[in-house]
C-alpha cells in the first residue's frame, strides 16, 4: 500500500462535545439532554426555517457565498473584500494553517484550547509549542507573561481562543494589541466562535487593518445551526485573498448560504436567547457551587467544574440520560464543561448531581 506522510500516521482522534457517541452505548441521542455543546440550546428562529424551503438544491451553491458576505459586510461595517465564509470556523482554521504555515513553523498555543488549532496545524506538519494556563488562579491569561514565554521561539503563527474554549477566559483589547504588536511577523488568529455569549466584550473588527490577524466568529453557535456549518473570517483583504487559494470549491452549500444570510436579521433572537442562557447559567453556578463543586470565573455561556474524575462522572451522567463534556481531552482529568439549556433542563441537571452527591460519586 502507499505509505502516507509519517505526521499523519501519528495523528490521534480529536474528541468534541456532541451526542454522537452515545449512540454507539446504545444510547438514543435525541434522549439525551446534551451539555456538552456550546451552542444555542434553542430552536432556530422562523425566518432560517423558511429560508430552507426557498433553496434551490438542484444548482451548485455561488461559489463565493456572496448575498451572504455583502449582508454581513453590512452589517459589520467592513468592506465585503474583508471577509471570507467558511463551513463553520473549524474549516476556515484548516485553511490558514495550510496557506501560512509549514514543517518549519512554531506555532504557540495557550493551554488547555480548542483541540481544532493543533490539529490543524500539524496536517502541515507545524510545530507546536503549548503556553500553559493554570488551574491555581482561575485559568488566566497574562499577555506580558506570554509574549515572554512566546518571544525566544520566533513563532511563525498563534492561535487564541477569545474567550478561551473550554475556561471561558476573556482577554481584553489591550492586551491582543500587545500580542499582535510584539510579533509582526507572525499570524495571529482570534477565535470568537464564543463572543455574541460573552459579557463587556469590545469590538476586535477595529484591528482588521492589522496586516498579520484573522478574527474568526461562528454563526453555528449563536442561531443554533449546528447541522448546517457557518463560519466566517475577518481580516485584511490581502490575508482574505491568500485563504480563497486554499478554499474548497463551493464550500458553503446553498441551505447554509441562505440560513446564514437569514440569520443576519434576527438580532431580536440572538438578544432574547442570550438574557435566558445568562439566567440558566448563573443558576448553575450558584447551584453546583451550594453543592460544594468548584467553578472557575468564566465570562462566556458555558464554564469548567472541577468535579475529580470527569470521566467517572461523565459515564454516571450519561446513564441518567445527561451528556456533559469530559475535559480530559483538554488536559484537565478532574473538570467537566457545561453549556445551559433551558432552565427546566437545568433544574434536572442540577438534580442528577444532587443524586451523584448522595451516593457519593
Amino acid at each position: 500500500m502507499p505509505r502516507p506522510n509519517s505526521f499523519i500516521v501519528n495523528l490521534g482522534p480529536q474528541v468534541h462535545g456532541g451526542p454522537g457517541f452515545a449512540s454507539i452505548d446504545g444510547r438514543n441521542p435525541d434522549r439525551l439532554l446534551d451539555f456538552s455543546t456550546c451552542c444555542n440550546p434553542y430552536p432556530p428562529p422562523a425566518a432560517i426555517r423558511r429560508s430552507l424551503r426557498t433553496c434551490e438544491i438542484n444548482r451548485y451553491p455561488d461559489p463565493e457565498a456572496m448575498e451572504f458576505i455583502k449582508t454581513l459586510a453590512c452589517k459589520l461595517e467592513v468592506d465585503p473584500s474583508n471577509i471570507i465564509a467558511g463551513s463553520g470556523s473549524t474549516e476556515l482554521i484548516r485553511m490558514t494553517a495550510i496557506a501560512y504555515f509549514n514543517h518549519t513553523s512554531i506555532i504557540i498555543l495557550p493551554s488547555p484550547t480548542y483541540g481544532e488549532y493543533e490539529l490543524a496545524c500539524r496536517l502541515v506538519n507545524a510545530g507546536i509549542v503549548n503556553y500553559p494556563l493554570h488551574q491555581d488562579n482561575g485559568f488566566s491569561f497574562n499577555a506580558g507573561d506570554f509574549i515572554d514565554f512566546a518571544r525566544p521561539f520566533n513563532p511563525s503563527g498563534i492561535f487564541i481562543c477569545n474567550p478561551n474554549n473550554p475556561t471561558g477566559q476573556y482577554i481584553s483589547k489591550e492586551e491582543i494589541k500587545d500580542i499582535i504588536d510584539a510579533f509582526p511577523e507572525a499570524l495571529i488568529t482570534i477565535d470568537e466562535a464564543y463572543i455574541s455569549f460573552t459579557a463587556n466584550r469590545w469590538n476586535s473588527l477595529s484591528l482588521i487593518n492589522k496586516n498579520n490577524l484573522i478574527i474568526l466568529r461562528s454563526m453555528t453557535k449563536d442561531f443554533a445551526l449546528a447541522g448546517l456549518r457557518v463560519g466566517y473570517a475577518v481580516a485584511h483583504r490581502q490575508i482574505i485573498e491568500i485563504l480563497k487559494k486554499v478554499r474548497p470549491p463551493w464550500n458553503i452549500c446553498s441551505t447554509a448560504q441562505n440560513a446564514g444570510t437569514a440569520s443576519l436579521k434576527c438580532d431580536d433572537y440572538l438578544t432574547k436567547c442570550c438574557r435566558f442562557i445568562e439566567k440558566s447559567r448563573d443558576y448553575l453556578i450558584r447551584s453546583l457551587t451550594g453543592l460544594g463543586y468548584s467553578i472557575p470565573p468564566t465570562s462566556t455561556n458555558f464554564f469548567l467544574v472541577k468535579t475529580g474524575n470527569a470521566t467517572q462522572i461523565g459515564k454516571k451522567l450519561l446513564e441518567m440520560d445527561i451528556l456533559v463534556r469530559d475535559c480530559t481531552s483538554f488536559g484537565l482529568p478532574d473538570y467537566i464543561r457545561i453549556a445551559p439549556r433551558s432552565m427546566h433542563d437545568c433544574q434536572k441537571l442540577v438534580e442528577a448531581f444532587k443524586k451523584l452527591k448522595r451516593e457519593s460519586i
